[in-house]
């Protein structure tokens, strides 16, 4: 071979073969758009070691918490790689409700490459075991002759937890002040702490807050078998059932054979943690593919419709 042609065959047999590595090569990034100590947060420390040994590299969980989910997410759609190495942290319906709402959020709903969606938690309403509330009535009945004083915190605006509230408010008939922070991780603080009078917050806390929090009413059709005694909003006339889907997602143009290598990944994950999760409060799904994007619009559907009915 020619002396001159030799370095630039080198180098174009180099880039060949990084083109055909097996993916993955190095670390992936997890980004969870939400404070640490939230369940977005909980579920991604405990797929992180299972993660690592199924792809064979570090995963490293970042919070970058911001606007209920829309910085990170934002972040993903307008500028991150799409070469697989950085994935986040996605929530039904926050992604659905917030480009309805706000026309600056930063991102569109469909356009993110769903890998996986693993987990629902029906919404929770919670007080203090020693809160002057030892009912949902208690609670209606006050808030009717105090308006505006009953405070309720809850995971970000425009989400499961801010619309659950609007709900309450309309079908209770009554006017609450709905608190939101950046994450479930705050909320508990500001709940303990007496800064807000109540949450509305998801089941893996009723769990996890049980020795400190009462659990006044449940977003499900009937009680969940991890919260026996816990009522739920139907049974006590308020028909709100609802909560937050989880799963993860990979930037825009992420090939599909790497979306297909990271789903089989986070599927084994999530059936390795399934117990514990489920002893905690979650509710194990399963939905990618078509399945993924068919729920995406089915959410996206009801909450249209619920957010129509609170205007």
């Amino acid at each position: 071979m020619n002396n001159l042609l030799r370095p630039i065959a080198i180098v174009m047999l180099m880039l060949a073969g990084a083109a055909f590595a097996q993916y993955p090569q190095r670390a992936i990034n997890y980004v969870i758009p939400f404070n640490a100590g939230g369940e977005s947060d909980i579920t991604a420390r405990l797929q992180q070691p299972h993660l690592e040994e199924i792809l064979g590299v570090s995963v490293t969980i970042t919070n970058r918490p911001g606007g209920g989910g829309a910085v990170s997410w934002s972040e993903i759609q307008r500028s991150t790689q799409n070469d697989g190495y950085t994935v986040v942290g996605i929530n039904l319906p926050h992604i659905a409700t917030q480009p309805m709402e706000r026309t600056d959020t930063g991102f569109t709903t469909n356009d993110f490459e769903f890998i996986l969606w693993f987990q629902f938690t029906p919404n929770a309403l919670l007080v203090r075991n020693d809160s002057q509330f030892q009912t949902l009535d208690d609670l209606i009945e006050y808030a009717r002759e105090n308006p505006g004083s009953v405070t309720i915190g809850g995971s970000g605006s425009n989400t499961a937890n801010h619309i659950a509230v609007l709900q309450l408010e309309q079908l209770a008939d009554v006017d609450l002040t709905y608190v939101p922070f950046s994450g479930t991780g705050p909320t508990i603080p500001a709940l303990l702490g007496g800064h807000v009078s109540a949450l509305m917050s998801y089941t893996p806390m009723s769990v996890l807050q049980s020795a400190q929090a009462r659990t006044l009413a449940v977003a499900s059709e009937e009680r969940v078998s991890f919260l026996p005694d816990g009522p739920t909003f139907v049974e006590q006339g308020i028909d709100i059932v609802g909560g937050a889907y989880r799963g993860v997602a990979a930037p825009p143009g992420t090939p599909a054979d790497i979306v297909q290598t990271l789903t089989e990944a986070f599927e084994e994950a999530s059936r390795r943690i399934a117990e514990e999760q489920e002893a905690m409060g979650f509710v194990i799904e399963s939905y990618s593919g078509d399945e993924a994007m068919e729920l995406v619009e089915r959410i996206t559907e009801e909450y249209a419709a619920i957010l129509e009915t609170l205007e």
